[in-house]
């Protein structure tokens, strides 16, 4: 089992900047890939970014390309979401996700809600215009 426990999430102003954290613990030996979900009220939910757990592939839904970037560091067992130039669109609860199996084709599986074992309960993020 990995439990996992976000951190980070808050209230911002548009154009501002968080740093979502993901503390992942358990038997994370066994993890393929992490990836950072977001979900708004009567929406399903919808993958936000994703990485490769021991290597550096990352993977981006379009409408947050070249604002937010996804980032681990292994030696603690810690997935981070960098996300600038924040916009009102992207209020929404970010939960951190946990595949401990091979994704395939990454390209496309990797949004899949279904694809993901492990959750965290989730981190609210506000953004105001």
């Amino acid at each position: 089992q990995v439990q996992l426990v976000e951190s980070g999430g808050g209230s911002v102003q548009a154009g501002g900047s968080l740093r979502l954290s993901c503390t992942a613990s358990g038997y994370t030996h066994g993890t393929f890939y992490m990836a950072w979900f977001r979900q708004v009220p009567g929406k399903e939910r919808e993958g936000v970014a994703c990485i490769r757990w021991t290597g550096t592939s990352t993977y981006y839904a379009d409408p947050v390309k070249g604002r937010f970037t996804i980032s681990q560091d292994n030696a603690k067992n810690v997935l981070y979401l960098h996300m600038n130039s924040l916009k009102p669109e992207d209020t929404a609860m970010y939960y951190c996700a946990a595949a401990q199996h091979g994704l395939f084709p990454v390209s496309t599986s990797w949004g899949l809600e279904s694809e993901f074992e492990h959750w965290g309960q989730g981190t609210q993020v506000t953004v105001s215009s």
